[in-house]
This record gives C-alpha cells, structure tokens and sequence, in this order.
C-alpha cells in the first residue's frame, strides 16, 4: 500500500478510534505512541546486477511500560502527527507504507498495511510481515540455475567484440605486392 492510499483512508474516517492488528487476533496496546514517521529511500542491487529504486514511509508504534489506556488514539489524532511531520518533510505519495512495531512477546519488525477494515468506532490497520523474494523471478527470471544451466545471479557478462572484417575483398588481393593496397 502506497503513502496516498494509507493517508486517504485515514482521512475518510477521523473520527473513528485508530487499531493495529500485528499477529492474528492480537492488537498494539491502546496506549501506543506514534513515535516517527521515518522516510527511507532505498537503492538496492540485486543478484541479477539490476539497480533497484524505492521509498519505503515508515509509521513506528511505541507502547510505554506504563501505559494504560482503554481506547486507541482517534485517527484525527495520527494524522495531526502526520500532518506536523508533513510540515517538516514532504512524504512520496508513492513510497510503500510500513509500520514498525514490537513488545516484549513480539520482536521489533517492519510490516505492511495488508488491509484496513471498519468494525464499530474502530479503523484497524491489519499488519502482515515483510517477505523475502528474488526480484529475478519478479521480472520473469529464475532463482538458482534455469533449465539452460544459467545462474540467476550471475551479473549479465560482457559482451565479447567482435572483429569486423571487409567480405568484399579477398586476402589475396590486399596487401600482397602488387596487390593495391598500399
């Protein structure tokens, strides 16, 4: 999910109380922070040699020892911290969304937005982990050796030159005395 999308929905519901579900059936305590809005721009090459770009936004929940709270922050309340935070620093509307939480029965991770659904005053954000994939077979490649014994991750080789040579004339009359060329 795009900066555009996420914050679009978040607008069309300030008044709804703001949800992060990270595991199944388990929500980000009531009483999380949004501690930064990080915007990361990625330059990756990948196994193919290809030169990669992206912007990943980045939203980090904190939830305080302390804290208790009944009710998560209103959605109008994030995106105050949105809109401070887009005062200092333009957000790519295109960069992927990601959230980064952890508690101490959930290890620190950035996961993406897979879904938003509305049920009673709540707008739950639904989280699901990042994956690991080869972007060779994203473009059609193959991860390993194909069926022709080529590696996807060898870089693309040099191309070998080629000696161009004139068919038009014969070695036999050029450049032997008497043959011209000189």
């Amino acid at each position: 999910m795009n900066w555009k999308t996420f914050k679009n929905k978040l607008l069309q519901y300030p008044e709804l109380e703001l949800q992060f579900q990270y595991a199944e059936g388990k929500l980000v305590d009531a009483a999380y922070h949004i501690t930064e809005i990080k915007q990361a721009p990625i330059t990756s090459v990948d196994c193919g040699g290809v030169l990669n770009n992206w912007t990943e936004i980045i939203v980090q929940l904190w939830v305080p020892d302390n804290g208790e709270q009944e009710r998560s922050m209103k959605v109008s309340k994030a995106l105050s911290i949105v809109n401070i935070v887009e005062k200092m620093m333009p957000l790519d509307p295109n960069g992927t969304v990601k959230i980064e939480f952890g508690n101490s029965e959930f290890d620190t991770r950035q996961m993406f937005p897979s879904e938003i659904t509305i049920n009673e005053s709540n707008l739950t954000v639904d989280l699901r982990p990042d994956t690991v994939r080869c972007k060779a077979q994203e473009r059609g490649g193959s991860c390993g050796t194909n069926d022709k014994g080529e590696e996807c991750c060898t870089p693309v080789a040099e191309k070998p030159k080629i000696k161009l040579v004139n068919l038009a004339t014969t070695v036999e009359t050029c450049c032997t005395p008497g043959g011209g060329c000189c």
